[in-house]
């Protein structure tokens, strides 16, 4: 009886520090998305790029072409089940490259690439998506930039590619051909609870001197500093 009392102990007080540890993460992911960084102040608007969510994952959508890049030099039409070439943004997003492979929908949704994911154990993947056409929307915010701002911008996004021995972005084959106008890459870092898909994004507008969170693992921070 007593070593029962004893393990039923050590459960609950495991239970206890689980529910401390998720409570402060979720706290500091409040508090530290609402604390606002500035913007620097604004010297030209040449370029649009946008900021999307889904509702839970945020992308960085930019021109296919400028003066400065062609992405689809390196993220080609090609690499899309629709090949439409017609595109005038590609979105950006990292994150984890089981779940974006594996997991079309949260119904597709595993333990294990859940697990994997969480703390930081799997792989990563740079997922593209071309746009024809964009506008701000509840979902969508317009950000304008300046040249030295874009060109941040861009350094930051050719960083998280990995690259071969030329020095290319490495295609991963997408096997979901009912998904036209995605293409999937390696990329460096490693997703977890502390540095997720959205928290990329937050790196990357405090990269080009845009408004931005401390530090938030969600959408929703982002958006509340563009008001929405």
């Amino acid at each position: 009886m007593k070593q029962f009392i004893s393990i039923v102990r050590i459960l609950s007080r495991i239970v206890l520090w689980f529910i401390i540890i998720v409570v402060v993460y979720l706290l500091a992911a409040l508090l530290l998305s609402v604390i606002p960084l500035k913007a620097e102040p604004e010297t030209g608007n040449d370029i649009d790029i946008f900021m999307l969510t889904n509702g839970v994952h945020t992308d960085i959508a930019v021109p296919i072409r400028d003066r400065q890049i062609n992405w689809a030099d390196e993220i080609k039409f090609d690499y899309t089940a629709g090949k439409d070439t017609n595109a005038r943004y590609v979105a950006l997003g990292w994150g984890d490259r089981a779940f974006y492979l594996e997991t079309p929908t949260w119904a597709d949704l595993k333990f294990s690439i859940a697990f994997k994911a969480a703390f930081g154990l799997g792989r990563s993947a740079i997922h593209a998506t071309f746009y024809k056409q964009l506008r701000e929307s509840k979902n969508s915010v317009r950000i304008k930039l300046n040249n030295k701002q874009y060109h941040r911008l861009i350094d930051y996004i050719n960083k998280s590619f990995v690259r071969d021995k030329e020095g290319h972005i490495i295609n991963i084959e997408n096997k979901n051909p009912a998904v036209d106008f995605d293409a999937f890459f390696e990329a460096n870092g490693r997703y977890s609870i502390f540095y997720t898909c959205n928290t990329w994004v937050n790196q990357a507008l405090k990269r080009c001197g845009q408004k931005a969170c401390i530090w938030t693992p969600f959408d929703k921070g982002l958006f509340y500093q563009y008001g929405k």
